[in-house]
């Protein structure tokens, strides 16, 4: 009989409360992304305490940390408000979101392997449409787990390419893109007599895996094909690359979309590689929780729209 009563007393916005508080830590930053105030939100706490019998948010320094009990929550919350989303789908179908006057902020985070221009022209593009939306943009990197930080909201979008995309998450395949190789113009592989066996003997430069002990989708694919290449240098600064190319006999093996920009900018050259690839397919990846939402929606199609818009060059 109690639980039904404190059934009847639960409301979805109060689920939604819960799952901002412990995803955001903090009263001040769940009630701005509630559009809501700090003392309402310190009352619904309150509540949920109440009905949880555990405190949920604690002082932990200068901030607070999700208890125990808050972390075991946050998964069937967010179960409950996926499933709302779907129960009541219609609805968010119709509903048109206004990019000229909205204030929404979106959270992307992304490698800079697809393109050097790829984020930059998404931000003018969605500044152009949308000039008073917010953007927080997060690198995708080895410390960030971007599995966990979509599941828990802290970002709407991730952006990036796998050779196999998560099975929990929703996706949208943005290009696929020619494996090459990058080396500087006075480099043996820009003559004649590359072969696979002068490849592997090179010495390689390799962006840092996403997470410890991943090899990396060029690294994976070879490890398949029971070949390892030898990489002398890894770096965090996928962009500054092709600097170090340009300056040594390193060679970077990537996407020719993304070599293609330093041509003409750096004494470099893209040479195809002697080892087969499969083509890198470049991938955005979102959480069921914003499946349905009109602005996600929104933001998913100019991400797809500047992809498509990337120029696609041959070799020279």
């Amino acid at each position: 009989m109690n639980r039904r009563v404190d059934l009847v007393t639960i409301d979805l916005h109060l689920i939604r409360v819960l799952h901002t508080l412990i995803t955001e830590r903090s009263v001040s930053k769940a009630a701005l992304r509630l559009a809501s105030t700090q003392p309402a939100v310190s009352a619904q706490l309150r509540r949920l305490r109440a009905l949880t019998g555990d405190a949920l948010l604690v002082r932990s320094g200068q901030g607070m940390q999700p208890t125990p009990t808050a972390l075991q929550l946050l998964e069937p919350a967010a179960q409950v408000l996926q499933g709302a989303d779907r129960l009541f789908s219609h609805r968010l179908r119709s509903a048109a979101f206004d990019a000229a006057s909205s204030q929404a902020t979106f959270r992307v985070a992304a490698s800079d392997y697809l393109d050097p221009l790829f984020l930059p022209g998404l931000v003018a593009a969605i500044k152009r449409t949308a000039p008073g939306v917010q953007l927080e943009l997060m690198p995708l990197n080895r410390d960030y787990d971007y599995r966990r930080h979509l599941a828990q909201g802290d970002v709407d979008l991730v952006i990036g390419n796998w050779l196999k995309p998560p099975e929990e998450l929703h996706l949208g395949r943005l290009i696929s893109d020619e494996v090459v190789c990058l080396v500087a113009e006075g480099h043996p592989a820009a003559g004649r007599g590359w072969s696979a066996q002068k490849y592997f003997d090179c010495e390689h430069v390799a962006p840092m895996p996403m997470h410890p002990g991943a090899l990396g989708v060029i690294d994976e694919h070879l490890a398949g094909q029971g070949v390892q290449r030898r990489i002398t240098v890894r770096a965090s600064h996928f962009g500054l690359i092709p600097q170090m190319v340009a300056d040594s006999l390193l060679v970077l093996t990537t996407g020719r979309l993304f070599c293609s920009r330093y041509l003409g900018v750096l004494p470099v050259r893209i040479v195809r590689c002697p080892f087969a690839f499969a083509p890198l397919t470049y991938y955005q990846l979102w959480h069921g929780l914003t499946h349905q939402a009109p602005a996600m929606r929104w933001l998913r199609e100019q991400v797809r729209e500047v992809a498509r818009q990337l120029p696609a060059r041959g070799l020279p």
